[in-house]
């Protein structure tokens, strides 16, 4: 019959040797490309990431904002309706959001494995996914003070957590991640909407 003391010291060793090879594992691409889209190279900064995030997402509407305008007025000039035009604008935007969505969701759900936590601070991914929501829920040509407005009101919500945000965390890996940003991002463009709509009437 073996010796208890044995049984201790080879299960300790068989543990130290998991551990060592999980320390010692190393990480493949799809790791680091995870990595990369969940932290978007901001989320290991101090202080604030999930404020850096939504200020990415602000960055790239700005970003397409500008795009839209020069496509518009090429295709204007070859002779299409800028309501064509900005019809088909939309559509591939919200397919190429929705496709960003599916992304970040993916790394997300990667991430917490390799971050061994549910949530990660270093996660930006779902802030910048709920910032560019809210700004698709105004046209392109909105004022610099309602993007300002866009900014703010996503990081309210995205902070205060009204029902039911505050439950959507406690869902599974990369959709709890990302899942109650875009129910703040819903809040905040709905209220930006609002904003831009009375803005039309004063």
């Amino acid at each position: 019959m073996p010796d208890y003391d044995e049984l201790i010291h080879i299960s300790a060793t068989v543990e130290a040797q998991k551990l060592a090879e999980e320390k010692t594992k190393k990480k493949t691409f799809l790791d680091y490309f995870s990595l990369a889209v969940t932290t978007f190279g901001v989320g290991y900064l101090p202080l604030a990431p999930g404020t850096y995030g939504s200020a990415i997402g602000v960055l790239i509407y700005l970003i397409f904002r500008r795009m839209e305008a020069s496509t518009v007025s090429s295709f204007t000039l070859q002779g299409w309706q800028e309501a064509q035009i900005t019809a088909w604008i939309h559509v591939f935007i919200a397919f190429l959001f929705l496709l960003f969505c599916l992304l970040g969701i993916w790394a997300a759900n990667r991430a917490t494995k390799l971050f061994k936590n549910k949530d990660p601070q270093q996660a930006v991914v779902d802030e910048i996914i709920g910032q560019l929501l809210v700004f698709l829920f105004v046209p392109f040509d909105i004022s610099w003070k309602l993007i300002l407005a866009g900014f703010l009101l996503f990081r309210l919500f995205d902070i205060w957590k009204p029902y039911p945000i505050d439950s959507l965390q406690n869902l599974p890996a990369g959709i709890g991640v990302c899942a109650d940003d875009i129910l703040a991002g819903v809040y905040g463009g709905a209220i930006l909407s609002l904003l831009y709509a009375v803005s039309l009437i004063l």
